[in-house]
């Protein structure tokens, strides 16, 4: 019988993975352009003032907030029924809210993406890569201080 070949882990072992956390301290938001990143669920109301309280402690830290861009998950009849669905444990939004977040970074030359709500370190680096500059969540900036 024929056996399938194993694949040499050896390499991937050799090499220690860098934690995504180490981005949130490094990422010096003082004089950085950056877009502001939100995800609500259809339930939260308020989210224009959540935006704009996140908005304020970035300003109040020294950062310019170049854009906002918001994801709201169950607002539309099609979103309600998606609700019982997981969200992309990925990216935490929308495949076309990831190419709409990647172009206003481009159009502004943003240097960081910020999300008001906490990424996981894979979150974040799926979106650093996907977006080309560092995403951090808010929650993170907030305790580096």
């Amino acid at each position: 019988m024929h056996q399938p070949r194993r694949r040499d882990r050896r390499l991937a072992r050799r090499v220690p993975p860098q934690p995504a956390r180490r981005q949130a301290s490094q990422l010096t938001v003082v004089g950085a352009d950056v877009v502001l990143v939100g995800y609500f669920s259809a339930k939260q109301k308020d989210f224009a003032s959540l935006m704009a309280s996140a908005a304020r402690e970035l300003v109040a830290r020294g950062a310019r907030v170049v854009g906002q861009i918001v994801q709201r998950r169950g607002v539309s009849d099609g979103g309600v029924q998606k609700m019982s669905l997981p969200y992309s444990s990925r990216t935490l939004l929308s495949h076309g809210k990831v190419r709409e977040l990647a172009q206003a970074c481009d159009q502004a030359n943003a240097d960081a993406v910020i999300f008001v709500t906490s990424l996981t370190e894979r979150q974040q680096r799926t979106l650093t890569a996907m977006l080309g500059r560092p995403a951090v969540s808010l929650p993170d900036i907030l305790t580096a201080d």
